[in-house]
Formats: C-alpha cells, structure tokens, sequence
C-alpha cells in the first residue's frame, strides 16, 4: 500500500475557518532502476487522479522519459497532491508533463503540491514539468524537496505564469506559497522560500517580477557544474524577457522574467540543451510533448 501523505507544514495549510470544498487527495509514487543497459521503472502506485503513461524511450534504453498526468488538469482550493521519486544507482529519468499545469481560483481553502526526489549515487533526474498558470484569486502551495546521493545529477525547472495572460488577466488576489531544498549527502546546498501575493508589491518590485508575469528558474545540481558552463550559460542570452546565471558550489541556476511562457521555454530548452552533455553525458533530446 502506499503510505498516507504526512501532515503538512502549517505554512502551506488553509487558514482557519477556511471555507473547503470537496478536494482531490491524491499520491504518486515511483521507483526506476538500472537494469543492465536500460534504466526501467521498476514500481508504481497511486490513489486519486495522478498517473503515469507508459515509459518511453526516444534516446534509447539508457534513458527513460516519463509523462506526469494530472487528469482534473488543475489543482482547487483544498487539493492536498504529492509526487514520490526514486531514482536508483545509475538510472536516468526525465519526467514531463503533457501540458501546462493550473492552479484555479479558490473559495478559501489552500491547495497543496508536494514534490519528493531522492537520485542516488550515479544517478540522474530530469524534473522538467510544463509551465503553471495561477489563476487569479487561486491559494497555493508548493513545496519541493531533492536528496542527492553521492555524485547524483538533478536537472529542474519551474516556471509560474501569474495570471490568465491571454485574456488580459493578472494576478491581483491570491497567494502562491513556495519553498524548495536540494541537499546532498544530507547537507543543504539550495534553500529556498517565497509568497508571491496577488496584488502584491512583490509583483511589480525590481527585486520580484518587476512587472513581468512569468517567472522561471532553471537548476542543475551537479559535481560538474563549474564556471566554463556557466559562462556558457551566460553566452546565450533570452530573445525577451531578463535572464540572468549564478553558479554557487555545486549548483548552477537561471533564473527569467518576461511577459509570457514561450520565450522563458524556447531560452530553457537551449540551456539545457547546453548543459546536458556536460552534467549528464548525454545529448539534449527534447522531448516530443514539448512540440504539441
């Protein structure tokens, strides 16, 4: 059986006396292993409306690509959903999304997101889901932990669209709770937390969105981060939006603002596209969903 979802840090619960509608409660949980040449997932459980679709192999047996499918396509007010990976010796996984992700608005309640990685040694994750869209008077949370073992690789990106952009809307009620923490070997090597309010100083501040709806970071933790790929990184500069690289021990990150999702993705995917061979050992082989 898969084990009940642990209580939730008060920081990401609904407030008291929330009004809560009736909430999906839903858990994913896989395993991949090496198996010779092929790296395979090797287990999988889940209750509520989060699947997986069948693993795929478009760069060969050594990688496995895998689909998150989340089938109300967004998550309400009182939604508590948590994803569980384990990446075995070796292994390497990229996992994606078929489409952009949603927080909808809310009637009082909070929605919860947990995402749980552990990669271990020798291993790679390649977390790289679709853009969310928080819609306008949407509460969320949204809490990433990654435990990295020995000389592990984790490859993430995020990217929030604050607000209904195409249809002029912008996000001027609500709250978007975040954190995330990356360690290795049991030491922290990337702490992060933020609330982004609708309607917020933060929003238009320089030192937040400055005015931009979309915010993006992309992350490599890695042994083999180092300063000639950060600089190539810094070589390659975004066709809208800001985009600026920072290398610290062991992580290297970029983070963009800008007015809408596709010029954030289209300087991702070349970044990634950079940083693949070097980190991973392999070439970039976007994935085919990424096109639709």
């Amino acid at each position: 059986m898969y084990p009940p979802l642990p209580p939730l840090a008060s920081s990401l619960l609904p407030p008291a006396g929330a009004a809560v509608s009736t909430p999906w409660r839903a858990g994913l949980s896989l395993e991949y292993e090496k198996r010779g040449a092929r790296s395979v997932l090797a287990r999988r459980e889940h209750f509520g409306p989060l699947r997986v679709q069948r693993a795929l192999y478009p760069e060969g047996e050594a990688v496995c690509h895998t689909l998150l499918v989340h089938p109300p396509a967004g998550i309400v007010g009182g939604d508590e959903l948590r994803v569980d990976l384990r990446i075995g010796a070796g292994a390497h996984v990229l996992l994606t999304t078929p489409g952009a992700g949603k927080w909808y608005r809310s009637a009082g309640a909070r929605g919860v997101l947990a995402q749980h990685i552990a990669v271990a040694t020798g291993a790679v994750c390649e977390w790289l889901p679709q853009e969310s869209i928080v819609h306008e008077g949407a509460l969320a949370g949204l809490a990433t932990e990654v435990r990295l073992e020995g000389d592990a690789c984790f490859i993430g990106s995020e990217m929030l669209c604050f607000g209904r952009t195409a249809s002029g809307e912008r996000f001027a009620r609500g709250e978007l709770a975040m954190r995330t923490r990356i360690e290795r070997d049991g030491r922290p090597v990337w702490l992060e937390r933020g609330v982004v309010h609708g309607g917020g100083g933060l929003l238009a501040a320089a030192p937040g969105l400055h005015g931009q709806p979309v915010s993006a970071s992309l992350l490599i933790a890695s042994p083999r981060c180092d300063e000639a790929l950060r600089d190539a990184w810094r070589a390659l500069s975004p066709a809208a939006g800001e985009g600026a690289v920072s290398l610290l021990p062991g992580v290297l990150v970029a983070r963009w603002l800008g007015p809408a999702c596709e010029p954030g993705r289209q300087w991702f995917t070349r970044l990634w596209a950079t940083a693949r061979p070097a980190v991973a050992g392999r070439a970039a082989h976007t994935p085919r969903i990424w096109n639709t």
